[in-house]
């Protein structure tokens, strides 16, 4: 399952004979675990194919993923190729002691599958003959690959961008900001089309390049998939609170300490148990997979509110999409910091259709979807005050069951499906 490669030669030459290809160059796919990242370019593999594309995945062998799972290698179409190239991971196969030379993680910890990808990638333009040929960040290596690819075969190139590679304080290390302005600069500059996720960040790049022409720039969302969300409503009994048990809050992905700090809304939970309007028996807050669990479990332990939070593992995609399906309400952080962007996973949460609470700044992208889906429970992340008072009515109008519905009007447009139907017209435009 793992390779895709026992595809009979037979089948493939007939179906690539047949149809339009793109060279998909992405990090993440399954079986990678830990990135909601890798749902953008699986789905864009299983609904490019409805709009005429049909893509050849070129990934990272699965020994370079930090975390691997199975449980989505199923929706990777039988009919696509998949090709995983050699790559190491520096500092699990190249590090001593947890030491290693800075060389061998630059620009990533990943460097090394541009040494295998390109040649696979090279030799599958000469037997496939794709058009067209699409590479995602991050990792950045994976643009590194798909520019050398370019240049080599000359194909037209699509870069996307599902964060901006290189902000004011980003990446923290000035020698390495400069090797990922070198690299994005190249990038932009050489691909024939750029994509990102958001208009703001759109904008920002067409400002910071503004020598390159507006045709240049677009944006592609990320979304939900509704098949995901289908095979979960209709395959098992979601489960929902009884009358009297605790309200459950759920935050589903990372918890960066930088750009999704929860120092604050942590102080705004031991604040509203000290006042009696919060406890144990009244409320359980899951954080899933948030990572940094050393240090955040020492921050809620030091609260006092370890009996109100608990920092639990990754689980299967599917069971993370029930876990939404059956809270009473989700949430949201992103700082002021990243208000261009927006975390991929808010639109599952909107598809969920349950009550979210953002902490986030309000002139931000995210906090516009969500105000435009109708979501008006908002507050500031670094204000621990904003966010007592506003968790403490959120959770009131729960338990009163008012004014926390979804506008299924806004939210349809955001299906992966969609979003598909926007990159193949862009790959069309080169065909």
């Amino acid at each position: 399952m793992l390779g895709h490669e026992h595809v009979s030669g037979m089948f493939i030459d007939w179906v690539f004979v047949m149809t339009k290809k793109v060279l998909m160059v992405a990090y993440h796919y399954p079986p990678v675990r830990g990135s909601s990242g890798l749902q953008r370019t699986l789905k864009f593999s299983q609904y490019l194919r409805e709009n005429g594309w049909e893509p050849i995945i070129l990934t990272a062998h699965p020994r370079a993923y930090p975390q691997v799972g199975e449980d989505q290698l199923g929706e990777i179409p039988e009919e696509i190729i998949v090709k995983r190239a050699f790559a190491l991971d520096t500092a699990k196969h190249l590090g001593v002691g947890g030491r290693y030379p800075g060389l061998l993680a630059t620009p990533d910890r990943w460097v090394t599958w541009w040494m295998g990808a390109v040649p696979v990638g090279l030799n599958l333009i000469r037997r496939l003959k794709p058009q067209v040929i699409w590479s995602t960040y991050p990792i950045a290596t994976a643009h590194l690959i798909g520019r050398t690819l370019h240049n080599m075969s000359g194909l037209p190139w699509v870069a996307d961008f599902r964060d901006s590679m290189v902000d004011d304080d980003y990446p923290p290390d000035p020698k390495m900001r400069k090797v990922y302005s070198r690299i994005e600069r190249r990038t932009v500059t050489t691909a024939n089309k750029v994509v990102f996720t958001t208009p703001s960040v759109t904008r920002m790049y067409a400002e910071r390049y503004q020598d390159l022409p507006e045709s240049r720039w677009t944006f592609i969302r990320n979304g939900y998939d509704e098949e995901n969300f289908r095979s979960v409503e209709g395959g098992s009994t979601v489960e929902r609170r009884v009358p009297g048990a605790p309200i459950k809050l759920v935050h589903s992905g990372l918890l960066y300490p930088s750009e999704r700090d929860p120092r604050p809304f942590f102080a705004a939970i031991s604040e509203l148990k000290k006042q009696g309007l919060v406890s144990a028996s009244s409320l359980n807050i899951i954080l899933r997979a948030s990572g940094n669990e050393d240090t955040y479990i020492k921050m809620i332990n030091d609260s006092g509110i370890g009996d109100i939070i608990s920092l639990e593992p990754a689980i299967d995609y599917s069971d993370a999409l029930k876990e939404m399906l059956g809270a009473d309400g989700l949430l949201v952080f992103q700082a002021a910091n990243c208000n261009h962007l927006i975390p991929a996973k808010v639109y599952e949460y909107l598809r969920a259709k349950r009550p979210i609470l953002a902490l986030t700044d309000r002139h931000g992208d995210t906090a516009q979807l969500l105000q435009e889906c109708g979501v008006d429970t908002i507050a500031q992340l670094d204000s621990m005050e904003d966010i007592r008072t506003k968790l403490a009515d959120f959770l009131d109008r729960i338990r009163k069951r008012e004014g926390l519905k979804i506008l299924d009007s806004q939210v349809s447009k955001y299906s992966r499906r969609s979003q598909a139907k926007e990159l193949a017209k862009i790959f069309d435009s080169f065909s």
